[in-house]
């Protein structure tokens, strides 16, 4: 995310039983399994939330935040899908030939899946190592073609309600032209296994709307959701964030309509952008950091999610807990003026 940048025999009957049903990895899905199309799919992700990014579950389960129980809690609290953060480099760093991936990585990854599925939930891979991809996308670009075919071929007889998202905010030295070429390649190699299973895939200069117009698709692939992300005024949703340099930086407000219309103007961009090239969006980021003023945090998390429903955007706030934190798991609650900010009782 862009606050960071200075840090898968199932038959048919899947589509007809209720949707908390999980297929296990070693199922397989039906030739026959009626696939959503992109534009279905997006609505089906409705509301979601990402988690897990930060979780030492990654390199220990033992030492997890995130609960079992968290699954069906997060799907009660009214979302429709969790959008998972993978940092197939950091939490394998030994690398090694090929992806270089623990199996106990990829049984946390099963893990997190199934129990999304279990809980009702759609489950969106992202892959998240955009700051390591950012600084050296030469070096690393053999070692992410090989994560991601083995990704797709671990998760090719999941149903449906999993999909892959290529890369998260893609910037730096993976430039939007470079980008284009990155996700024409990780596409293809995810189609061998996953002919018709939807993808992910956002513009380049960290998933920015402005970038949107620099975004190359394939037009003969109608399996594709395109995602942004968006944190402005970033002075205000970062601001008391050290990593962002603002630690000191705070009392900020927001929501005059001037700041409204600025991200009227920038979503009218998006959607704009989204109906010429018929292609559905999803909000993948988007939040305030705990420090702006709460009022003003409420506001402009009930402003963005409204407006981006009202075009028929999916979204996913960042992010469970850590930071920007919606559950508080100390206190084994949610954090309730942000709860109900972004989903209205």
């Amino acid at each position: 995310m862009q606050r960071r940048h200075f840090l898968e025999t199932a038959s048919a009957l899947i589509c007809s039983i209720p949707f908390g049903f999980s297929v296990s990895f070693a199922e397989e899905t039906s030739p026959k399994t009626e696939w959503p199309d992109a534009f279905t799919q997006n609505k089906r992700l409705g509301r979601g939330v990402n988690i897990i990014g930060y979780d030492p579950l990654w390199r220990d389960r033992s030492r997890a935040r995130f609960r079992e129980e968290f699954f069906p809690l997060i799907r009660q609290a009214g979302f429709q899908h969790v959008r998972i953060n993978l940092h197939p480099f950091r939490d394998n760093p030994q690398g090694g030939e090929g992806a270089g991936l623990r199996p106990e990585y990829l049984e946390t990854m099963d893990w997190a899946v199934d129990h999304a599925l279990k809980a009702g939930l759609l489950v969106v891979l992202d892959f998240h190592e955009f700051t390591a991809i950012g600084r050296n996308p030469d070096k690393l670009k053999d070692r992410y073609m090989a994560c991601w075919q083995v990704i797709a071929e671990r998760q090719k007889n999941r149903p449906p309600e999993v999909l892959f998202e290529l890369l998260n905010e893609p910037n730096s030295a993976m430039t939007p032209e470079l980008w284009n070429q990155w996700s024409r390649e990780a596409l293809a190699l995810v189609r061998r296994r996953n002919p018709k299973r939807t993808v992910i895939i956002g513009p380049g200069q960290w998933n920015n709307i402005a970038a949107l117009d620099k975004l190359e698709l394939p037009a003969d692939d109608p399996n594709i959701i395109v995602t942004v992300h968006y944190y402005s005024p970033f002075d205000f949703t970062h601001q008391g964030a050290s990593w962002a340099g603002k630690a000191d930086k705070v009392g900020i407000h927001w929501g005059s309509e001037e700041e409204k219309a600025a991200v009227r103007a920038d979503f009218d961009r998006a959607q704009a952008w989204a109906e010429r090239h018929k292609r559905p969006l999803y909000l993948g980021e988007f939040g305030v950091y705990d420090k702006a003023p709460q009022e003003d945090r409420v506001t402009w998390l009930q402003f963005v999610t409204r407006e981006a429903e009202r075009r028929g955007w999916s979204w996913a706030y960042w992010q469970f807990d850590g930071d920007f934190i919606l559950y508080d798991i100390p206190k084994n609650q949610w954090v309730e003026h942000i709860l109900k900010a972004i989903i209205p009782e």
